[in-house]
């Protein structure tokens, strides 16, 4: 069997499969692999410069899995719903409205790799993927600077608890 034989049949194979997979629902399987493609290349090259650079590899203190967890939530509520983040969202989705204290809702459209991407964009824990391993790197090359942005966001994201608690206790209080 020649190369271009079985790339044949590795793609047909794929095929069916996303065909079984997805049924009558449109499921950008082959896009998600791009995704996922570059999210290993993304850690690789990061793995690659670590090395190629001499950085140690640091053990995290549970300070920095703190920071780090709440500025990953913070970032990635941002990056997905938030309203003055929508240009970014906008060519993978279309508006609907809000759905809480400044968060939109939008409805992810096109196919392919623009319906991949709207997915991704729009789910605060796929994106979250991607903020966690930016802050790991984050902690390898620029510690300092990572733990202060880490430091914001976390602050920005126990605010927002706040707010949330305080419109509580307001909405109590007038009851």
């Amino acid at each position: 069997m020649s190369a271009r034989e079985a790339v044949q049949r590795i793609r047909e194979a794929a095929d069916e499969t996303a065909q079984q997979y997805a049924g009558e629902a449109e499921r950008p399987l082959g896009a998600f692999v791009g995704l996922l493609s570059t999210y290993v290349a993304a850690v690789g090259a990061i793995a690659g410069l670590a090395r190629f650079t001499d950085r140690a590899i640091p053990t995290p203190t549970p300070w920095d899995v703190a920071l780090c967890a709440g500025a990953t939530h913070r970032l990635s509520r941002l990056v997905t719903k938030d309203a003055v983040t929508s240009p970014l969202r906008a060519p993978f989705t279309r508006y609907e409205g809000t759905s809480g204290p400044s968060e939109l809702t939008e409805e992810v459209r096109g196919s392919g790799a623009r319906k991949a991407m709207g997915e991704a964009l729009t789910c605060p824990f796929c994106v979250g993927l991607w903020i966690s391993t930016g802050l790991a790197a984050g902690l390898v090359f620029a510690p300092s600077a990572t733990r202060l942005s880490a430091g914001t966001l976390t602050a920005l994201a126990l605010s927002d608890l706040l707010h949330f608690a305080r419109d509580r206790a307001q909405r109590a209080a007038e009851e």
